[in-house]
């Protein structure tokens, strides 16, 4: 996951809080859309300059597919790293204002133009000019999920994390109550992370099994680079016993990313959802 290029976290927004909104361009009509994407397919959400498939470059493709020829820029609400998939990502097109378009047409087109990539549009609205998918967004939520048997995945495989060794839930929970909050999260940044800060504020941190699979929700309104999956790889290491609840406290603190647990894989993660102060898509 790569979210380093959306503003600090916020943390509580007060009573009427709007978030700023950019500048109008003019002769375009905005587009908000919400994707689902398989990311074993893509090198990321990021257009490329190598060429190599991107969701941003198989999406402006089929955008420019509409207009004639003429280029369709997309924004996103978070880029994801190569193998992260999407069930509920959000990004805005704009198309030339002498386009008539509807919903359905805007759906139903790009997802005709893209085939055959595992990439759809699950829903599109008009919105304002001024509506931006990245910064209006007041939350981005993500899913990861672990598949905890011996036996290896077959129907779910590069959809999951696949452990072997018992995981314990409960001492993961535990664990997970030292992350919850405003902090530092050096510890948990890949060190490549471009974030101007590295504080952020984690509104949700939960775990629970279901079965053979634990899932991990999350939730702030913006994440450093890899912090999901180094936050997972870290509980991981709680859940087999090879570290103490307390030792991520310790490790949160030590602001140092010798100090946390590994980088979980990408192929377990899902961005599920961005948030608005107005949903775009309830209109």
């Amino acid at each position: 996951m790569n979210d380093e290029t959306t503003p600090p976290a916020w943390g509580a927004l007060p009573p009427g809080f709007v978030p700023p909104r950019a500048k109008a361009p003019k002769n375009i009509r905005r587009w908000a859309v919400r994707i689902e994407y398989d990311g074993r397919d893509f090198v990321g959400w990021q257009r490329q300059a190598s060429g190599l498939t991107s969701v941003q470059g198989v999406l402006e493709a089929a955008a420019t597919r509409l207009t004639g020829g003429r280029p369709v820029i997309s924004i996103t609400a978070g880029r994801t790293d190569s193998g992260v998939h999407a069930t509920g990502q959000v990004a805005h097109l704009d198309f030339p204002d002498d386009i008539p378009l509807s919903s359905t047409a805007v759906r139903d087109a790009l997802n005709y133009h893209m085939k055959p990539h595992r990439v759809a549009i699950l829903i599109a609205r008009p919105v304002l000019p001024n509506w931006s998918a990245r910064f209006s967004a007041i939350l981005r939520s993500y899913r990861y999920r672990i598949i905890n048997r011996s036996a290896r995945p077959t129907l779910d495989e590069g959809r999951v994390w696949h452990v072997r060794q018992p995981l314990d839930v409960d001492l993961m929970r535990q664990a997970a109550q030292f992350l919850i909050g405003r902090h530092d999260f050096t510890t948990f940044r890949a060190s490549a992370c471009q974030a101007k800060s590295p504080v952020r504020t984690l509104d949700r941190l939960d775990i629970h099994r279901e079965g053979e699979e634990i899932i991990i929700v999350t939730e702030a309104r913006a994440f450093l680079h890899h912090q999901v999956r180094n936050m997972t790889g870290t509980l991981k290491m709680v859940g087999e016993g090879s570290w103490s609840v307390e030792r991520v406290g310790q490790a949160l603190a030590a602001c140092d990313r010798r100090a946390g647990g590994p980088t979980a894989p990408a192929e377990g993660l899902y961005l599920t959802g961005v948030a608005y102060p107005e949903d775009p898509f309830a209109k």
